[in-house]
């Protein structure tokens, strides 16, 4: 119960291609924090590469406190570990990055990001690497580009909330087998606590 009533609204850029596959509910046995591993169906670039996995995983995590309101929120962007405070803000929102589905807490300010991992660099990465995603096209269906302005790139509009797309909720220090499980092997085992 506390996996689905804490769980975030996903913003998702109005364009994404690959759909929302799965969702994993980590509950952690003794800190007030839950993981949620999602799988979507594929990444938008490398995916022409052989034996590459055709998912994508990511990973976010909401802290809470005694009365099951949310506190904290971190997101795992592009390796970088984002973090938010969000006593008193609400259901905890998040917004999901075209193609790559890095995740960003909802309304991030984009100066704020790390210095080589700004929103609009993965834009500018998306024209230089067409060629990319052209291959990639090649192997696995998925999108020829992203063919509309900066703006639209930050147009995070589609909702999905994610409590009634959890397939699976477990209670682990270590979630590593079930997410095998769930995911299939190979997956990417992301960190799984921040």
């Amino acid at each position: 119960m506390l996996a689905r009533a804490i769980a975030p609204l996903l913003y998702v850029q109005r364009d994404e291609w690959f759909p929302l596959e799965r969702v994993v509910a980590v509950v952690h046995p003794t800190r007030p924090i839950v993981a949620y591993h999602l799988l979507w169906l594929d990444d938008v670039h490398g995916s022409w590469i052989p034996f590459t996995v055709p998912t994508d995983e990511e990973v976010l995590w909401v802290g809470y406190d005694s009365t099951r309101a949310p506190t904290d929120v971190w997101t795992f962007w592009h390796g970088t570990l984002l973090h938010a405070d969000w006593h008193d803000r609400g259901q905890v929102a998040i917004d999901v990055q075209w193609g790559k589905h890095g995740s960003l807490p909802h309304r991030v300010i984009e100066s704020d990001l790390p210095r080589f991992k700004k929103l609009n660099l993965f834009y500018a990465f998306t024209w230089i690497g067409l060629p990319d995603i052209w291959l990639g096209d090649l192997t696995r269906r998925g999108p020829w580009c992203f063919c509309h302005g900066y703006s639209r790139y930050r147009d995070f509009s589609t909702l999905v909330p994610l409590s009634p797309r959890i397939d699976v909720v477990i209670r682990a220090a270590d979630p590593d087998s079930a997410l095998a499980a769930v995911f299939g092997k190979p997956y990417s085992k992301k960190r799984a606590w921040p």
